[in-house]
């Protein structure tokens, strides 16, 4: 397999933990996880009264739960006042932070947006590569981590061997001007910036004087004779 082809790591259901499934189901992007869980976890009866009372819980996945518990349907009924969304990621923050390494993985495999944004900034390379390895990552993820004056270095450098997001011009753009680029990779993508970004670029004190130079012999070769 090439190297800038995304790996898609497989996931069980049936062997997350109580912690990485709770933390799932309140990013789930899809409402059929909701089934897919329930159904890899019929030997759990924790796993399943999870499900069961969850808000976000599809009626016809809680009514499957509550056949194979044998239990009446719960009446769930939603707040209707939202938590702040700064409150919910903060709380959200928290929970994965107390996860080990390997938990911290698997959700990084399989979560939301929410889950990637903040698993995207993780110290662990092996958390930050299985952010990357989440096939439901979009280019505008992409573009905020090689913006990111955190991000680690082999993670650049993953990215720049993904032909797919090179071909977007604001994550090549994103990834030249970030002063953690290895001055080699960053190099190879200058002639793909617009002259006005170049003009930005040979004046940008934070990159090296390798990325500035590039960019200074681009514009001079651009001029009109």
């Amino acid at each position: 397999m090439e190297e800038d082809q995304q790996i898609l790591i497989g996931f069980d259901y049936a062997l997350a933990s109580l912690e990485v499934l709770e933390i799932l189901m309140d990013d789930i992007e899809d409402p059929a996880t909701f089934d897919e869980i329930a159904r890899t976890n019929t030997h759990r009866p924790e796993i399943l009264s999870m499900v069961l009372h969850h808000p976000d819980t599809p009626e016809q996945v809680r009514s499957f739960v509550t056949g194979l518990l044998q239990v009446p349907v719960p009446i769930i009924t939603k707040e209707i006042s939202e938590v702040p969304h700064e409150v919910k990621r903060e709380s959200l923050t928290g929970k994965i932070q107390r996860l080990t390494i390997s938990a911290r993985i698997q959700l990084a495999i399989k979560g939301g947006r929410e889950i990637r944004g903040i698993l995207a900034r993780d110290s662990n390379k092996e958390v930050m590569f299985s952010v990357l390895d989440n096939p439901k990552i979009t280019n505008p993820e992409i573009e905020l981590i090689v913006k990111s004056r955190s991000a680690l270095e082999e993670a650049l450098r993953r990215i720049s061997r993904n032909r797919e997001w090179m071909r977007s011009y604001a994550i090549v753009q994103g990834l030249v001007t970030n002063p953690k680029t290895p001055p080699g990779i960053a190099v190879t993508f200058v002639s793909g910036l617009k002259t006005k970004d170049l003009f930005m670029l040979e004046k940008n004190k934070n990159v090296s004087e390798a990325v500035r130079l590039a960019s200074k012999k681009l514009l001079t070769a651009r001029k009109p004779k």
